[in-house]
């Protein structure tokens, strides 16, 4: 028998890893689930959201491997992680590419200076005594879209509240985003906008954030429709504080989520990496207000890489306010489409109708008229009567042709014909 050439073998292991990734998103056996719920749990503590070379050795070996791989100080095993699913990106210049070894080296680094000062059952406990509890792939109340993240899919989500997130971020589930140094404009707009579609059974998604995403979270609210913040630090630690209020009322509706465990602190990389979430959570990225380097733009740009990708929209501004640059720019090259009001989010939803078939949509019953007979009725004077044989000089018609279009004005209600005259209803 002919022995599997090294490629053969990388390309083997690559695809039982990505059959891993599968199974852990199916669900296993109570027994496994118990002991891989734990092990998830532990690599949120240990890695942060964005450690792809934490993500790589868990689904190349297992989350419960993994961490035997880290107790042992295995770095051959994460060396051999990263080269079935490196980690660099495989297009960049040789010389820009990370050293394997050296990435495996620092990754076990990280991991074995937080080892010593974890206890993952502490946390779960004080978690749950708070009401908090942990979602993991497999689980019924799993978001079904963190999947589609594929590598970067979080190890666990913290939840609080009693919202079920798996029914919450369906098919008409919409991000909406922005600045936090927002203008009057772009709060109202996400306010309002967020609020009709709220109250027609949307979920809207937000970062529970000042600005734009505490106009969303306070539409939706008013409106009486569900809403999901998500949050970049622990669930303990209701960020920013000036919002305290609002996730709470948040809390108590619907849901918080996080990725971060308890007693985690929101750091600016957090936040980055948190966008990822909400652009997976989501159907739509909708981009209200977002200057020239707005923190907003990552999630659309993360909503445009997931497979299959998000749709992402943008709402603009006036062209002198800085503050709407990003979404100018998103609609500009082509990343994102333009959007102005709640009905033109929703014709973006799969399976939605157009606006145009829409019951939503209030349509001129003028434009429903034949061409011609539209013609006949605008010559028509709208205060005063004109007579039959003036306005067939004015439209150029026969007087059989007229009398037939006058007819059918007549039977729609648009006109009445008094002797040789014709006037307006």
């Amino acid at each position: 028998m002919t022995a599997a050439s090294p490629r053969d073998r990388a390309c083997e292991e690559s695809a039982q890893a990505h059959e891993r990734l599968a199974s852990d998103a199916r669900g296993t056996s109570d027994a496994a689930s118990s002991a891989d719920r734990m092990a998830r749990i532990t690599w949120s503590l240990l890695a942060e959201p964005s450690d792809d070379v934490a993500h790589s050795t868990c689904t190349v070996h297992g989350v419960r491997e993994g961490l035997e791989i880290l107790a042992r100080g295995d770095l051959d095993a994460v060396e051999h992680a990263l080269r079935i699913l490196p980690v660099h990106d495989p297009t960049a210049p040789r010389a820009q590419r990370m050293d394997r070894r050296a990435a495996a080296a620092a990754g076990l680094s990280r991991w074995k200076e937080r080892e010593g000062r974890i206890d993952a059952r502490s946390v779960l406990d004080r978690a749950a005594g708070q009401g908090m509890r942990v979602i993991v792939p497999g689980d019924a109340q799993w978001p079904a879209g963190l999947d589609d993240l594929g590598l970067a899919a979080p190890f666990c989500l913290w939840a609080h509240g009693p919202g079920d997130p798996a029914r919450l971020a369906d098919e008409r589930a919409i991000a909406m985003v922005g600045s936090r140094a927002s203008t009057p404009y772009g709060e109202d707009c996400a306010s309002s906008m967020a609020a009709q579609l709220a109250a027609e059974g949307s979920t809207v998604l937000s970062g529970g954030a000042y600005g734009i995403d505490a106009a969303a979270h306070r539409g939706a609210l008013a409106a009486g429709g569900p809403t999901i913040a998500v949050l970049a630090g622990g669930l303990d630690r209701l960020y920013p504080r000036g919002n305290d209020q609002l996730l709470r009322a948040i809390r108590e509706r619907h849901v918080l989520l996080s990725e971060a465990p308890p007693g985690t602190a929101p750091t600016r990389w957090r936040f980055l990496a948190r966008n990822r979430l909400i652009a997976a959570l989501a159907r739509i990225v909708v981009v209200v207000e977002a200057a020239w380097r707005s923190g907003a733009l990552s999630t659309a740009r993360h909503a445009g890489a997931i497979e299959p990708p998000r749709t992402v929209a943008a709402l603009p501004g006036p062209v002198t306010s800085a503050a709407s640059a990003g979404c100018h720019r998103l609609v500009r090259d082509g990343q994102a489409v333009l959007v102005t009001e709640a009905q033109e989010i929703r014709e973006l939803l799969p399976h939605s109708a157009p606006a145009g078939d829409s019951s939503f949509a209030q349509q001129d019953e003028l434009d429903l008229l034949d061409p011609a007979d539209r013609h006949v009725l605008d010559a028509v004077p709208p205060r005063s009567r004109i007579t039959i044989d003036r306005l067939a000089s004015e439209v150029g018609r026969r007087e059989s042709e007229l009398m037939a279009a006058l007819g059918r004005l007549d039977a729609l209600g648009h006109v009445r014909i008094t002797g040789e005259k014709v006037g307006r209803r």
